[in-house]
């Protein structure tokens, strides 16, 4: 399926209150799948020593490479989560969040914060962010999300992102959440 709209824009990061979210390239990805020591300089970030985060697993570098390669239209709907400076975390990569298209204008996003920077709100500002500027592309008719009902976190900042209970997720144990415009 060919989607009808780009979410790239000439301006690659995300700014809110506390947070810069800074688009993934495909050679940001590179790095990340090879060589931690050389994605750094490129985001223009340090990475902690517990980088990635939890539920960061392989398939998911592959999913995001996939998706930059084949689906050039999500360029920039993948993200890190960085802290500017003024926080006195030195543009320290805390987390990431991103998206993909799913059917009918449905955009599916993600986040996950390091432990030392969780239950501190910047999940809820990041996926905040990205649901915005994704229900403000053309083409996105929603944004859902999902997560099992073991992480009530993660259903709090569903929530507070303004998405409402959809019903089960796709795996066992699993809920979904979504937001229209």
């Amino acid at each position: 399926m060919n989607w009808p709209w780009r979410a790239w824009t000439d301006d690659s990061t995300l700014k809110t209150e506390r947070l810069r979210l800074v688009a993934i390239t495909p050679e940001m990805m590179a790095a990340e799948e090879s060589n931690l020591t050389t994605l750094a300089p490129l985001i223009g970030a340090r990475l902690p020593q517990e980088w990635p985060p939890q539920h960061w697993e392989p398939h998911v570098l592959q999913f995001i490479s996939s998706q930059l390669t084949e689906r050039e239209e999500t360029m920039g709907w993948h993200r890190y989560v960085l802290l500017p400076d003024s926080y006195g975390c030195g543009k320290t990569l805390i987390g990431c969040v991103g998206g993909f298209p799913k059917l009918d204008g449905d955009v599916e996003i993600g986040y996950s914060t390091l432990p030392g920077f969780q239950r501190q709100g910047f999940a809820t500002e990041a996926a905040s962010a990205l649901t915005e500027w994704l229900l403000s592309r053309r083409g996105v008719r929603s944004v859902s999300a999902q997560t099992f009902l073991s992480l009530p976190e993660s259903i709090k900042v569903m929530e507070r992102c303004g998405m409402q209970y959809a019903g089960d997720g796709d795996e066992a144990g699993t809920v979904r959440y979504r937001r229209t415009r």
